[in-house]
């Protein structure tokens, strides 16, 4: 079982971790940060696989000349409008089915944190989901069980995946070298996910004082 005390290590030290795997396989971390994003965002059961903090690591290697900032945005991008999508047909064809049989790893409070964001922002949400750690990974899951019109699905999950990929990966490339972000890039990293958490805390508050 993964212990806390690894999971905060592996975010203190995300870029050296990203570093090991860069040197060990080389043009295959492609593969394995694809793989990352595809499936905290196609499977409901991995919202604790980093998104945020993995895109905006990527770019800061990528500013130093270790990979392609084109690539990694055309691959990931890639890699979210598909997470999304297959996210969205496993509701659509087994949600009911899996909410039925109340599966641990499947949080009751994750699929109603969701649900009030559907009641927000309706359809939108595809989009704003795509910045909210957790809600990311549950949005196209409810979106599937309530048999939402998949083409307009389509549409918004290309921008909201997109977009997503590229402001992450980008503000990595572009800031991810200065020096008092390479300095302390692990606390630069935790304020990337505390920011991320800040609409799911709103949203949290909100529906405490509508109770």
């Amino acid at each position: 079982m993964v212990s806390l005390g690894s999971i905060i290590d592996f975010v203190l030290h995300f870029d050296k971790y990203l570093s090991v795997v860069l040197q060990e396989y080389g043009l295959l971390t492609y593969g394995v940060l694809f793989l990352i994003i595809f499936l905290e965002t196609g499977l409901v059961f991995a919202p604790f696989l980093p998104g945020d903090s993995l895109l905006f690591a990527a770019g800061a290697f990528a500013a130093q000349g270790a990979m392609s900032s084109i690539a990694l945005f055309i691959l990931l991008s890639i890699a979210a409008v598909t997470g999304d999508t297959v996210n969205y047909w496993v509701g659509h064809k087994y949600g009911k089915k899996i909410l039925h049989e109340k599966l641990k790893v499947l949080k009751k409070e994750h699929i109603e944190k969701t649900e009030r964001f559907y009641e927000r922002y309706g359809k939108k949400t595809i989009i704003i989901a795509r910045f909210v750690p957790v809600v990311r990974t549950f949005a196209p899951f409810v979106a599937g069980i309530g048999r939402m019109n998949y083409g307009q699905f389509f549409v918004y999950n290309v921008i909201g995946g997109v977009s997503w990929v590229a402001l992450f990966v980008f503000l990595g490339y572009f800031f991810g070298n200065l020096g008092v972000v390479k300095e302390n890039f692990g606390l630069a990293v935790i304020f990337i996910i505390i920011v991320s958490f800040i609409p799911v805390f709103y949203e949290y508050i909100r529906h405490k004082r509508t109770i």
